[in-house]
């Protein structure tokens, strides 16, 4: 593999995509490597676009969500010119369920009581005594999402490589000058890193996994009797997204045991149970699938974007639970600043937050020098 292209992202995930697809609009020539494009974190997540329910707090992180949100209408609609497919994107709004009153006032959500959460939603467990309405928020097929940016990637020339493992990064004077891969050595004129919960197998990030599992049931009789969910339902540690077609997505535990594969019993139960005290008539719907993924977490649960000390490497990796939703707005501002147009909001992400006490110029390029084994000539 020696083909070169202006820009090589590392990462075939939605992260990954929407900058090559952003970046080949503007013209450049792009390859993207994907280690596995079908286990990449996006085909594990729910779709939430959820800013306002997740109640992040006034910050730039809240800006960040806010802004992509609001791409998403018209993002969605060009993708599906683009691939010819369906994102599944739903402006359905989405309900938080409370089991206990609270005098806490939210200026960008409705309280509903018992009586009017009921009408928003039948079906809610008796101990819901009200919740919260979000109108903004809203959801996406993931899964949807990520096949439409695939073939609109592969429909607009973007060189989709799949199946291609990095396996370290050459820099001499601070410039990335190729990547070794298990097809041989690839080069750029520019890098980008969207590698998710593996960053850290290439450079030393402050990126580890956390282990989501999920599952899926299906509501039957829909075809004549229509969505019985209608909202997506966010609980205490619950949430529950119905799809067009019948399916909810029940998740997500949040686990620290590394890349430790496969869904548990307890983990299982764990929502299980949560989901029916919230909606119960889901106790009869049949299961349809379970699985699980690694969400790219850092210390303070805020993306890694931006520059890094190689002058032709960007970083747009750690978003944590918000990678579906800060997929617009992160190929916006890589793209702007790989064309040297950098937006003051990414200096809130930039890397250097987590070395506080080094300086940026001079000892941070050693933390983040490649990975061994070393490239060959």
């Amino acid at each position: 593999m020696n083909a070169s292209s202006d820009v090589l992202i590392i990462g075939g995930g939605v992260i990954g995509l929407a900058i090559a697809i952003e970046l080949k609009l503007r013209s450049y020539s792009v390859t993207v490597l994907s280690r596995d494009f079908h286990a990449a974190a996006s085909h594990a997540a729910a779709g939430m676009l959820a800013p306002q329910a997740e109640a992040i707090p006034t910050s730039p992180m809240l800006d960040l969500c806010l802004r992509s949100r609001s791409l998403y209408p018209e993002w969605t609609r060009k993708l599906e010119e683009l691939s010819g497919e369906p994102t599944g994107y739903w402006s359905c709004g989405i309900l938080a369920p409370v089991y206990q009153a609270s005098d806490n006032q939210k200026d960008v959500a409705y309280w509903l009581d018992q009586d009017a959460i009921n009408l928003y939603q039948p079906g809610l467990g008796a101990e819901v005594v009200g919740g919260w309405w979000y109108p903004e928020d809203a959801q996406v097929d993931n899964r949807a999402l990520v096949r439409a940016l695939w073939t609109a990637a592969k429909s607009l020339g973007v060189n989709l490589c799949d199946q291609i493992t990095v396996e370290g990064i050459q820099q001499q004077q601070r410039s990335v000058v190729a990547v070794q891969t298990s097809a041989g050595i690839s080069r750029a004129e520019h890098y980008v890193l969207a590698t998710g919960a593996w960053s850290n197998e290439l450079l030393p990030l402050p990126v580890r996994p956390k282990k989501g599992q999920m599952l899926a049931v299906r509501a039957p009789d829909v075809n004549s009797k229509g969505l019985p969910l209608q909202r997506v339902l966010f609980g205490s540690d619950i949430y529950i997204v119905p799809r067009h077609d019948g399916r909810s997505v029940i998740g997500a535990t949040s686990e620290e045991v590394g890349f430790t594969p496969h869904n548990t019993p307890f983990g299982i139960q764990a929502l299980l149970e949560r989901a029916i005290r919230l909606y119960p008539q889901l106790q009869d719907y049949p299961i349809q699938e379970f699985w699980w993924g690694f969400r790219p977490a850092t210390p303070d649960e805020l993306p890694i974007l931006g520059a890094s000390p190689c002058h032709n490497l960007t970083l747009a990796t750690g978003h944590y639970r918000n990678g579906i939703l800060l997929a617009p707005v992160t190929a916006t501002l890589i793209a702007d600043l790989i064309l040297k147009q950098n937006d003051p909001l990414l200096d809130h992400f930039h890397y250097s937050r987590f070395y506080q006490n080094r300086s940026q110029d001079n000892s941070l390029s050693p933390l983040l020098t490649c990975s061994p084994p070393p490239l060959l000539p």
